[in-house]
């Protein structure tokens, strides 16, 4: 795939004007506070992953209206300290996995809960957790479900599910409630600044070549799905651009990451044809300038300059590594 974006020199000064409606605020608190009225304890079971220097449990926690969502809490074998851990969201159509997949944070000395993504899990080694609501008429795919509405919008439930993980991460046995670090790559990365905005207290959040973020531009740039799901949606439904360009504006990752105040480490491929850089570059110089937030939010950004989407990759580990030892120790 060749350059096809902006080049760099001006993503990295790419702001551009994002709409956002005047209630997005009181959207997401009143969403939250719902959210949170449903008190289901957060359930706890160690599992043979077959491993002997990582514990592994399955969780069950409660979601957007109280739906169980599951995940995977791992931790470093014979450990009892509080530890920092890492709330990791999945990137599109994949799942939670298997317990033995969970090791490597672990290994690391961290504790870390891998949150499933309700409805999905139909890719690697799947997921477990349904999606009990159902949505009127879209294009194949998750981008359109409920799009005609912002509260009946299929990510209203997965960012209230990401925001929920962050308060069962903080219930664990043996987890350090201070120190939550958010994190994820494509979807996962775009579900990751959500949380990162909707619990803003969390310690750090860590977010590899974000979807959903930038909607407008990603569709008008890019024929590669996920985004292209939109594009058929809105070619069959010719009368509901305006309805649907003010529904995403509730969930744009460039709105979201204004309000975000914990130290970031981002990453973008400028290859990339999934996440068109642009869109990466709009989130990340918002991240952390919105009003009331704080002065001078700590983020950086790797740069993989010939890569697609897989991005850094194993390199990418290696810096988010460093960079969580530098802001834990």
């Amino acid at each position: 795939m060749p350059l096809f974006d902006l080049p760099l020199a001006q993503l990295i000064d790419y702001r551009p004007d994002v709409a956002e409606p005047a209630d997005f605020d009181e959207f997401w608190s009143g969403t939250l506070a719902e959210a949170r009225t449903h008190t289901t304890s957060v359930d706890v079971a160690e599992v043979d992953s077959g491993l002997t220097h990582v514990d592994v449990f399955d969780v069950t926690f409660p979601g957007f209206a109280g739906h169980p969502i599951k995940a995977w809490y791992a931790r470093p074998a014979g450990v009892a300290d509080d530890l920092p851990i890492v709330v990791n969201y999945i990137g599109y159509s994949g799942g939670r996995g298997l317990p033995h997949e969970q090791s490597l944070l672990p290994s690391a000395g961290y504790a870390y809960l891998k949150m499933d993504t309700r409805g999905q899990g139909y890719s690697g080694n799947g997921g477990d957790t349904p999606d009990p609501v159902g949505s009127d008429p879209a294009a194949s795919g998750y981008l359109t479900r409920g799009i005609a509405d912002p509260a009946h919008y299929y990510y209203r439930r997965v960012f209230t599910d990401a925001a929920r993980a962050v308060d069962a991460a903080r219930t664990l046995p043996g987890v350090d409630p201070d120190r939550v670090i958010v994190s994820g790559g494509s979807q996962g990365g775009g579900i990751a600044t959500a949380a990162a905005a909707l619990v803003p207290d969390v310690a750090g959040a860590m977010i590899d070549v974000p979807f959903l973020q930038y909607f407008r531009r990603a569709v008008e740039i890019t024929a590669s799905l996920p985004y292209a799901e939109i594009t058929n949606y809105l070619a069959v439904h010719r009368p509901a651009v305006d309805r649907v360009w003010e529904t995403l504006s509730y969930f744009d990752g460039v709105n979201l990451a204004k309000r975000a105040q914990a130290p970031a480490l981002y990453s973008v491929a400028l290859m990339d044809p999934v996440c068109p850089p642009s869109t990466v570059y709009a989130a990340y110089n918002a991240y952390g300038t919105g009003t009331g937030v704080p002065a001078a939010v700590s983020k950086q950004i790797e740069v993989y300059g010939y890569n697609g989407h897989e991005g850094g990759a194993g390199f990418q580990v290696a810096a988010q590594l460093r960079w969580l030892a530098d802001l834990l120790r």
